[in-house]
Formats: structure tokens, sequence, C-alpha cells
């Protein structure tokens, strides 16, 4: 008995080699799928396989399991064309999503409630390459989406970083806009601001003080040449006059004498 299961061993090992079609199929599905409530959603579907892909070579199976007990349903079937079912929950609902050539075998379920919850089995069989695993992936249909812990991340640094710019953007406008206040202010009422400057002054106090500087400039040398002469000139004529009048009558006084 030891010696004929020590020749059989290598003859199966070899075998499992050079007989074509045990190789099997590969399936690759997604272990979780999550959907809103009356949303569509993609069941993926890949699949690897020793034999050449055909439309008229390869089977694809869909069957769904509901997470209570309960028997298994068909959801779909592809073997050259698509054969949707006609009854049950899924009828209408399921749509080929697939391509045969690119080893795609996914589907459709089209505004998914809350009773598609449940267990999706894939199935694809590619003659004679019909041994291996299936796909199973569990949809949850849920009310709305749950958001991960990246994502809560994400959304918090996000949240922080425009915040900080909305700030920074505030503080620069207003102090563009007290600026520009500032300097419509000086414009519309500079005596204000030339008061609270002692080393300024007002506009009127400048035409002020340019007169006073004109007055005290004014009495030059000209001015006192073309002025009039005072009373006391005209006096001093006045005397100069008299005493040549005297002076004639003097004369005319010897003169009479003389006579």
């Amino acid at each position: 008995m030891f010696n004929l299961m020590y020749w059989i061993w290598p003859l199966l090992v070899l075998g499992g080699f050079v007989i074509p079609g045990v190789s099997g199929i590969v399936i690759y599905t997604p272990t979780e799928v999550v959907a809103v409530n009356g949303t569509d959603v993609k069941l993926k579907c890949t699949f690897t396989s020793s034999q050449r892909a055909s439309l008229q070579s390869v089977t694809v199976s869909w069957n769904f399991r509901p997470l209570i007990a309960g028997n298994e349903e068909s959801v779909f079937y592809y073997h050259d064309v698509a054969y949707p079912p006609n009854e049950g929950r899924f009828k209408g609902r399921v749509v080929w999503s697939g391509d045969i050539a690119r080893r795609d075998a996914s589907i459709t379920l089209q505004e998914v409630p809350p009773t598609f919850n449940g267990t999706y089995i894939c199935q694809v069989r590619n003659p004679p390459d019909v041994h291996g695993n299936n796909g199973e992936l569990v949809l949850k249909v849920v009310n709305k989406v749950a958001l991960s812990e990246i994502a809560i991340l994400a959304a918090a640094v996000g949240g922080a970083c425009g915040a900080i710019l909305i700030i920074l953007g505030f503080i620069v406008a207003v102090r563009y806009f007290r600026k520009r206040k500032m300097d419509t202010d000086i414009e519309m009422r500079p005596e204000e601001y030339e008061k609270a400057d002692p080393t300024l002054c007002s506009p009127a106090e400048a035409v002020h003080l340019i007169a006073i500087k004109k007055e005290k400039e004014a009495p030059s040398s000209d001015d006192e040449e073309s002025e009039p002469s005072s009373g006391d000139d005209g006096e001093e004529e006045g005397l100069d006059e008299e005493d040549d009048d005297d002076d004639d009558d003097d004369d005319g006084g010897d003169d009479d004498d003389d006579d």
C-alpha cells in the first residue's frame, strides 16, 4: 500500500501541470459595497482564466442571498447576451456593466432600496476552465453616506486652512479701507489734520500772514520820496516867504529914505 501511494502522488502532481483546464478560474470582488438608498451602485466582478475569454465561451451568473434566512435568488445571467430577471425584487433593476474581452463581469443595480441588503455571489465559467472560486460581496444600503476618518480629517484640515485664509483676507481688507478712508478724510477736511500738527497753518492763516508781511515791507525808500510833505515843511516855507517879504520892505524903506 505504501509503495502504491509512493507512485500515485508524483503522477497526480504531474497531471496538474499537463492536463489542461485544471488550473481553475479566479474571481475578484470587493468584500463590501455601501450605497445610498435610491441611488445606483455598481457591483464589481473581474476574473482571470487560463483559456481565451470570448462571448460564446464565458457564462456569468449573479445570485443574491438575503441577510436574514432565505433562499438564494437569481439576480442576473449572461451568455453572449444579457438575461435580466423577469420576476422578483430585481426585475427592471439590473443592467449589464461588464466587458468579457477585458474579463469584467460587473453589473449595476439601479435605485437600490433597503431590501437589496445582502450577499451577492458572482460566478464565472469559461470552459474547459470551469473550476475555481466564486466571488462574494456584501451590499449595505444606507440612508446617508458615512464619512471615513480620513475624509473627516481632510475636511477638518481644509476647513481650518479656509478659515485662516478668510481671516487674513478680512484683516488685509480692513487695513486697506482704513488707509483709504484716512486719505479721503485728509483730502476732504485738511484743516482738522493741520490743527493736529502745530507746525502747519490753515490756508486762511497763511494768507493773513502774507498780508502782514507785505505791510511790514511797505515803507521803502521810494515810498518815502513819493510821500507828500508834512505840515512842518509847509510852516518852514511860510517862514521863508515872510523873511523875503521883510527884506523887500526894508529895501523899499531905504529907498524912500534916500528920496
